[in-house]
């Protein structure tokens, strides 16, 4: 059973519990918090795991929260999951630029809301240990990472260098939200000339060669990409 702490900041008490008891029952431990104010204060003396973190809170904002926390030597590493509506695409974009980790959009089925929190807190993990596997394996496609060899449902699939690269960020961070600019800083590095255009069309010859599968690769309206994590 996951073990893990999970802080949730969220100021409508009805959310609030419904999130807190499908999380404790998958095992994770559950605090919930209802202000901004209150948030900040706590989480700075007691690190959770992890943070889902409401954007419309009174007083100080989810926002500003995330924002402050970000900025915080000693929580900036904690990741964040926003909880936003659906229609809020401006605040979902406004919160990943100032460092949250993910989405989930409101209404949520809690089927979704576990595979999201899964999903940050295995690639938390992955990042401490500092290791890249050799293999990665998702939706079909089979990625040999030493051999820069891509299979999917057994077949092999011809990508450029710039594809490859690009599907194995996406694909060994499945659930994981990336801006166009992370995923070309990530493949070229930080100083490569790129246009958010370019991106785009290196994505849409990936999904074009994956057939099928393509589809798992999810746009984020007015930000960038990220493959759908097997369990949602």
């Amino acid at each position: 059973m996951a073990r893990e702490s999970i802080c949730v900041v969220e100021d409508d008490k009805d959310i609030a519990e419904l999130v807190a008891f499908n999380l404790k029952r998958e095992g994770y431990g559950v605090t919930i918090i209802s202000s901004g104010e209150e948030a900040i204060e706590r989480i700075t003396k007691k690190t959770p795991n992890l943070v889902l973190l409401d954007l419309m809170l009174p007083g100080v904002d989810g926002l500003e929260v995330c924002r402050r926390l970000k900025r915080d030597e000693r929580t900036r590493i904690i990741p964040i999951v926003m909880l936003t509506a659906k229609s809020e695409d401006s605040d979902i974009i406004a919160g990943l630029e100032v460092g949250a980790d993910d989405y989930i959009t409101k209404p949520f089925s809690p089927r979704i809301l576990i595979a999201r929190v899964r999903a940050v807190l295995r690639r938390d993990a992955i990042r401490e240990q500092g290791d890249t596997p050799a293999k990665i394996g998702i939706h079909g496609i089979d990625i040999d990472v030493p051999r820069h060899e891509v299979k999917y449902d057994g077949k092999p699939i011809d990508l450029s260098a710039t594809e490859f690269g690009i599907l194995l960020l996406l694909a060994g961070n499945p659930g994981w939200v990336f801006s166009r600019r992370k995923i070309i800083a990530s493949v070229k590095g930080d100083d490569y000339p790129v246009t958010d255009r370019a991106v785009d069309v290196q994505i849409l010859g990936l999904r074009k060669k994956l057939g099928d599968c393509g589809e798992k690769i999810e746009t984020v309206r007015g930000y960038g990409y990220r493959l759908k994590d097997i369990e949602a």
